[in-house]
């Protein structure tokens, strides 16, 4: 059965870890990848990524991407969201410090933020617009 408007908004701004996806070119499949993300209800989402990386370079290269996450439990449900890229700009402290918190129990976040900032590098932000969406509760099964 698919969600509503606001059930398929509320339960994609959860943190869910995301499948995204973005063409790889052509004779290959789509790139797919585990993120992070942020999204609010009736917003565009965004997540970070290196900069510089395989998948900044492809996403800049196909300026669309696709975003699904998903559960089994109570039921089992899906989301999926597909949409061009608004915008890509440096990543910022600030938003590596609301992912953390997002994802992670407060006792992780400052030993996650301490290994992030030494390992990670330099980020990218991308910002996309939600435009197609597809939603499913498959109930108890």
């Amino acid at each position: 059965m698919a969600l509503s408007k606001d059930e398929r908004e509320s339960f994609l701004a959860e943190p869910h870890v995301a499948a995204l996806s973005v063409s790889a070119g052509e004779g290959r499949g789509p790139l797919t990848v585990p993120i992070w993300y942020q999204y609010t209800p009736g917003g565009d989402l965004w997540f970070t990524t290196g900069a510089g990386s395989r998948k900044h370079q492809l996403i800049e290269s196909s300026g669309y991407v696709s975003l699904m996450v998903d559960r089994v439990e109570p039921t089992v449900r899906y989301v999926a969201v597909d949409g061009p890229v608004l915008r890509i700009e440096p990543g910022t402290d600030e938003q590596l410090v609301e992912m953390t918190k997002r994802y992670l129990a407060p006792e992780k976040v400052d030993g996650y933020l301490e290994f992030a900032r030494r390992e990670h590098g330099e980020s990218v932000a991308v910002f996309v617009e939600p435009k197609h969406w597809l939603s499913s509760d498959l109930g108890s099964v």
